[in-house]
């Protein structure tokens, strides 16, 4: 049976060729040619001997997830859509098919949740976008950031969600420092203090709410950690964190959560947490109950924040006329969870 190296982090990739009765410094050599190099046929890894490459071919592949579509946008965003069996398709950077956490205001929330993707197809995607962007800018690692953000909550893959950091950050594969990859998660605490420290980066946390009351509506899993033990598991993650701030994401939905009774609220909550907010307008998808706020509201909301001394930006709506804005998610999804029938379309979004 063949293994697909992608799978392995620099860890477990020498510890496969250990078991091929191989040195470490293949696997390194190995490593350089997937992730800095984007080849894939082994052939093609000129300085590792005939033998091994004979072995490799007859025992492992290097097998990226497909590109279903490449779009780009008239402002210069690029969209992806990553084909991962199954009638399922994800977006870089997603870590599952679907999602679990029914997030009120989510089109893929809404949509259910299929699986978990491994480590090849969540580490795949940046390997298919560094290729492509590779391809146009001819270099070999042209993506400078990565924000996982896309389908899914990477702290519930947690497991395949880590050596896919860890080759993001590792200087044989895609060498990111610690500051350039972020991770957004809604809210697991627990895992957020592992992540702290097994691999820390960048955090995100997706807020959208003041207050438990009305974040229980919104971001359920907020009915498990609620905002008391979400702003004590920020503290933490700081204490190891590459950045000195928590970037918090608050989408901006018209009449639930944009008023300025809720912009002070929130900087109630933060108050012990250094920290900066993106706000977001709400992109809206077919059968949700929310509108966008106006954009003078957001800037007002933005205002309250600002004049507080917190850093506050608005989240430019991109690549809309390719439906790649945040939240108009596209791609395919066999729900596994019975909540919703049919397939969706999820979305995320990728910029040179």
């Amino acid at each position: 049976m063949t293994v697909n190296l992608l799978d392995f982090d620099a860890d477990g990739l020498t510890a496969w060729f250990a078991e091929q009765g191989e040195k470490p410094f293949r696997a390194r050599q190995v490593l350089r040619w997937m992730h800095r190099s984007g080849v894939a046929d082994f052939d093609a890894m000129t300085d590792i001997a005939k033998s091994l490459r004979e072995k490799l071919r007859a025992r492992a592949v290097v097998a990226p997830p497909a590109v279903v579509s490449d779009k780009l946008s008239d402002d210069g965003t690029r969209k992806f859509l990553i084909d991962v069996g199954n009638g399922n398709a994800v977006l870089c950077i997603s870590t599952q098919a679907g999602c679990a956490l029914d997030c009120a205001f989510c089109s893929t929330g809404k949509q259910g949740f299929n699986r978990n993707l491994t480590v090849a197809e969540i580490i795949g995607q940046l390997w298919q976008a560094n290729a492509a962007l590779g391809a146009v800018h001819g270099d070999e690692r042209v993506i400078s950031n990565v924000v996982m953000m896309g389908m899914g909550e990477p702290l519930a893959n947690y497991e395949n969600t880590i050596p896919a950091l860890r080759l993001m950050l590792d200087d044989h594969a895609y060498g990111l420092s610690r500051r350039r990859v972020t991770v957004s998660t809604s809210g697991l605490v627990p895992a957020m203090d592992r992540l702290r420290e097994d691999c820390p980066v960048a955090l995100a946390v997706s807020l959208h709410a003041p207050n438990d009351t009305l974040r229980d509506e919104l971001v359920p899993i907020n009915q498990k950690y609620p905002l008391r033990m979400l702003m004590a598991a920020c503290q933490r993650y700081l204490e190891k964190a590459p950045r000195d701030f928590v970037t918090f994401e608050y989408t901006m939905m018209a009449g639930i959560n944009d008023s300025d009774a809720h912009a002070r609220e929130l900087l109630a909550l933060v108050r012990d947490v250094p920290c900066k907010f993106n706000l977001i307008p709400f992109n809206p998808f077919p059968g949700s109950p929310f509108r966008r706020s106006p954009m003078d509201r957001v800037r007002r909301f933005g205002d309250i924040l600002l004049q507080a001394g917190i850093v506050t930006t608005t989240r430019k709506t991109r690549g809309d006329d390719i439906d790649a804005a945040c939240g108009q998610l596209a791609g395919q999804v066999q729900d596994k969870t019975r909540r919703t029938a049919g397939r969706i379309v999820p979305i995320q979004e990728i910029r040179p």
